[in-house]
């Protein structure tokens, strides 16, 4: 067991020494340095802590604090974990590698005041290494982060300032040397931050990772982000474009160089006719009785052009009324494009019927203008003060949180690569106030998505707070200190009221969330458990003792569909059958007949955790299960989950 005295202030927040403890009597414990010097000292035991050198390998588990369960009739289920984020990335590398959609973060910015520790100590301006040691501690955690991202096709998403918004771009490159990389300038402040005589910042940066085929949504967006008046247009209209294609001549597309039928009054197409070999006059094609023969003609100077369509695939349009005729008897053809099209054929229009010359008439009236913006936003929404401060404080007054996110500048910024993945999994691993699931809530009420959403953020107070409590004798563990840390103070209570619709004293929120009108006191048709990570004893789980501990895990690894199971005491049952969680536990190789019966009688269930020693045994059972994952345990918790070594 190591151990080392407990972080005091007159040590300036650090730990002391580590040492090994070799003997505890009566709350004193007799420890052994561990620098080489073999100097025995004692402590008291309620000084001393718990800690692993780095490179050990540690193993996890996730303890229940608390749930909030709003939609009793879903399975959908958001976590936030309390922890250091770096041992969280780790189990999320476990528990779901290659499988996340989004990561959204918002990471220390280093402007130099005391809001971010390296190394269990505050970084100031004063540190001369500060810009390094930020460095080194978002690369250890990029790295992880970039293991859990879908390889095909997913996005990072980091928000910065100008302390370090190079320095960032440069960890990028190297970590994701593959990757798309834009960034984003954002208007998050409209009054602006002043500087002593400098310029007022309004605005942040975001860096989004582009990663496989991941490319930006085309979405229904407010003019906000329209950053010209000339752009300021609402496409409501389908564009018939003309068919005749008269810049360029017959000699450049023979195939698309035919007779169009159309019937006497130029109403309709009656027939489409086949290209004519270059060299031959068109004149010398005979007439079709009742018809009236069009070609593609460029009147200004008499040339033979071409159509923009083949003979077979105008056919084929035609049928689908993707062509029509001009009004009046003028003869002009006009045709609707393959992007258009795609839009119809997405349920984009409505498709009200057909035209007298057969052509599809569609609803316009609905129809949004959806596209992709422009690199600089200025959305009155993602005023941080407005709709970050000001909204934090409507669900959880007097409860201090400083620069939190405008929850519509997150919802906007994840918008682009989730709108199309109605189940994507998100991650934000600095989760602050809790901004992120917030975000994914109120997309998912938007659309009818079923997106889930994990955050992670420590439990710490600020530096200011840190020194009150310590001048009270207080220290890290007592239920007084922890309950102001930001997971239990604000982060998980946010989280509870906007999923409940009312703040902190019960009260129902007031007004509609922007756009949607979605009413806040409404809430969201959602549920979220809460966690804390901690360590479980490699031996103990070896031996099969600490399964209680470990269901979480397991349940999280199978999807966290529907109420985390949980069972008392340290007794393993010979299997456990989780349908509503789609997992099921075999724990007991005797019991396998009976497993097998049940896990294959519910096709829900589409993983299962082994329990034995044996990979032959384990092999030769998975082929009798109709399931789409199997874990043999303990063998690949205690293998594969080293959350403790820099790896």
């Amino acid at each position: 067991m190591y151990g080392c005295p407990k972080v005091q202030p007159e040590w300036g927040g650090q730990f002391v020494d580590n040492h090994i403890v070799t003997d505890i009597k009566n709350g004193i414990a007799t420890c052994e340095k561990l620098d080489g010097s073999h100097t025995i000292s004692t402590f008291d035991v309620d000084d001393l802590v718990v800690v692993a050198q780095f490179g050990e390998p540690i193993y996890p588990f996730l303890k229940k604090i608390d749930s909030v369960q709003n939609a009793p009739d879903s399975d959908l289920w958001h976590t936030l974990i309390e922890a250091d984020n770096y041992h969280a990335l780790q189990l999320l590398v476990y528990l779901y590698a290659g499988q996340v959609d989004c990561i959204y973060i918002d990471p220390p910015y280093n402007t130099g005041a005391r809001d971010w520790k390296y190394n269990n100590d505050y970084v100031d301006s004063s540190d001369a290494y500060r810009h390094s040691k930020w460095l080194s501690m978002m690369q250890k955690r990029l790295k992880l982060a970039k293991k859990l991202l879908n390889p095909n096709d997913s996005v990072l998403i980091v928000t910065i300032d100008e302390n370090e918004y190079h320095h960032l771009r440069c960890l990028l490159d190297e970590i994701f040397p593959d990757a798309k990389i834009q960034m984003i300038s954002s208007v998050i402040n409209p009054k602006g931050a002043p500087g002593a005589k400098n310029f007022f910042r309004v605005d942040e940066y975001i860096f989004y990772v582009q990663i496989g085929d991941a490319l930006p949504q085309k979405i229904a967006l407010s003019d906000d982000f329209r950053m010209n008046a000339s752009d300021k247009r609402v496409n409501k209209l389908i564009r018939w474009q003309g068919l005749a294609k008269t810049q360029y001549t017959r000699e450049h597309a023979p195939g698309c160089f035919y007779p169009i039928y159309l019937n006497e009054d130029m109403t309709h197409i009656v027939d489409v006719g086949d290209p004519i070999g270059r060299g031959v006059d068109r004149n010398s094609i005979p007439p079709k009785k009742g018809c009236v023969a069009v070609w593609p003609i460029n009147k200004a100077s008499g040339t033979e052009a071409q159509w923009s369509l083949s003979a077979p695939l105008l056919r084929n349009n035609l049928s689908k009324g993707y062509v029509r005729v001009a009004k009046g008897g003028t003869g002009g053809i006009y045709y609707l494009t393959a992007g258009v099209i795609k839009q119809i054929e997405n349920g984009e229009y409505e498709i009200l019927g057909r035209d007298s010359d057969g052509s599809i008439i569609i609803d316009e009236s609905e129809y949004e203008y959806k596209f992709v913006p422009g690199t600089a936003w200025r959305v009155t929404s993602h005023d941080a003060t407005r709709y970050g401060s000001d909204l934090l404080t409507k669900l959880i007054p007097n409860r201090k949180f400083p620069f939190p996110k405008s929850l519509y500048a997150t919802h906007d910024a994840i918008r682009f690569f989730v709108a199309n993945k109605p189940n994507a999994l998100i991650v934000d691993f600095f989760a602050g106030s809790g901004t992120t699931l917030h975000a994914v809530n109120l997309l998912n009420a938007e659309d009818g998505g079923h997106r889930r959403c994990i955050l992670v953020t420590n439990n710490e107070v600020s530096d200011a707070e840190a020194k009150e409590m310590s001048a009270k004798g207080l220290k890290p563990g007592d239920d007084e200190w922890e309950k102001l840390g930001i997971a239990r103070y604000v982060t998980w209570p946010r989280t509870v009221c906007s999923i409940e619709g009312h703040d902190v004293n019960g009260n129902p929120l007031k007004g509609n969330y922007i756009g949607s009108e979605i009413p806040m006191a409404d809430g969201f048709k959602a549920n979220a458990v809460y966690f804390k990570l901690g360590f479980l004893n490699k031996t103990n789980v070896s031996l099969g003792r600490e399964f209680a501990r470990m269901l979480s895990l397991l349940w999280m690894k199978a999807g966290a569909h529907g109420v985390c199971p949980e069972i008392e005491g340290n007794g393993v049952p010979d299997m456990l059958v989780y349908p509503e969680n789609r997992f099921a536990v075999l724990n007991s190789e005797s019991a396998f007949g009976t497993f097998a019966s049940e896990v294959n009688s519910h096709p829900e269930i589409d993983t299962a955790f082994i329990i034995t020693d044996s990979e032959n045994a384990y092999k030769d059972m998975i082929r009798h299960l109709d399931v789409r994952r199997s874990f043999q345990l303990y063998r690949d918790y205690l293998d594969n989950f080293r959350i403790n070594q820099n790896r």
